[in-house]
């Protein structure tokens, strides 16, 4: 988008004392022409863009021009980032600390351009939670996320089955899936990483001391990580079945996609009908036979005998349900 270009040729000139056209050519994956063009708009504009002419020339910007994007306070350069996740900053409190950034920028930038964020929000919306939920805001996620922002420890009361633990923790990051909010946390005093369902926390205390925060802690990598290692620690079962060609392609989206895709990946050539063996990890057989039953005719079950047993009592109910009726 030009209104992004713009901004960014701004900002560049301002990080530097001159940039020649190919450099800022090359910056904004545009060609020289364009570089020119908007120079003149921005010029046209009010931003004193100078273009020194000759060998060693290139553009700079005059007088120590500064772009009012500067007067973020740091509250504010933080919610405008997540931006994109108006109820997130809803139910975190930062809507307000979003609201002003987003007029800061929109005064800092062109009056051909200052309806960008309005636009932007015609056209990109993210829809966290699932569908046929009901989303539920934990109450005590706004602390819990002024804590993490802030570095601060805090005491954290939370339910563990029938029983309620006390934690002292280091916030590090909030993590919204599907709906659900999640606190990555260490235990303090040096202990290891974990993981906190918000809406388990039955009261916080957040008036402890700041922490230094680990700088090689990586938010995506560790929720990766940990995701990943929840999904693989409930696949305790195993079974063995057959697939038709269709039944390879739907396999991903009725079972855990990475785990079906690892399981296709070590089967066998398919047999003369085409078909396919393949011995998959699941949670339980209950939850087997509730994935699968979505495959229909294209998967047989061959072990263990007594789910193949529950998908031939299904065979055989439905067969009733759809015998012929008499006259047709």
């Amino acid at each position: 988008m030009r209104a992004a270009r713009l901004i960014k040729m701004v900002l560049l000139l301002q990080s530097r004392p001159s940039m020649t056209a190919a450099e800022l050519a090359r910056e904004l994956e545009v060609s020289e022409r364009t570089v020119t063009r908007d120079a003149q708009a921005l010029s046209e504009a009010g931003v004193p863009v100078y273009a020194d002419r000759g060998r060693a020339g290139g553009y700079r910007l005059v007088g120590g021009y500064r772009t009012r994007l500067t007067g973020l306070h740091r509250g504010e350069a933080e919610a405008l980032f997540l931006s994109g996740v108006p109820g997130a900053l809803r139910e975190m409190g930062l809507e307000d600390a979003a609201s002003a950034a987003r007029l800061k920028v929109s005064a800092a930038l062109l009056p051909s351009l200052r309806d960008a964020s309005r636009t932007a929000a015609q056209r990109f919306h993210l829809d966290a939670p699932n569908w046929f939920k009901e989303p539920k805001t934990p109450v005590l996620l706004p602390a819990v996320a002024d804590a993490v922002w802030d570095d601060r420890r805090i005491t954290a009361r939370y339910r563990r089955g029938e029983d309620e633990v006390v934690r002292e923790l280091e916030p590090y990051g909030l993590v919204l899936k599907a709906g659900v909010w999640y606190l990555c946390a260490r235990v303090a005093g040096g202990g290891s990483f974990r993981v906190y369902r918000i809406d388990r926390f039955t009261a916080v205390d957040t008036a402890g001391e700041r922490f230094e925060r680990e700088p090689e802690f990586d938010l995506p990598a560790f929720w990766e990580e940990r995701a990943e290692q929840f999904a693989r620690s409930i696949l305790r079962a195993r079974v063995v079945v057959r697939l038709s060609l269709d039944g390879v392609r739907r396999l991903p989206y009725a079972l855990d996609s990475l785990s079906a895709r690892e399981a296709l990946a070590d089967a066998d050539a398919p047999d003369d009908d085409g078909w396919v063996t393949v011995a998959l990890p699941v949670e339980s057989e209950e939850v087997a036979h509730t994935q699968l039953t979505a495959l229909g005719p294209e998967v047989e079950v061959l072990a263990p005998e007594s789910l193949r047993e529950r998908f031939a009592g299904d065979a055989l109910r439905l067969a009733g349900l759809y015998h012929p009726r008499d006259g047709v």
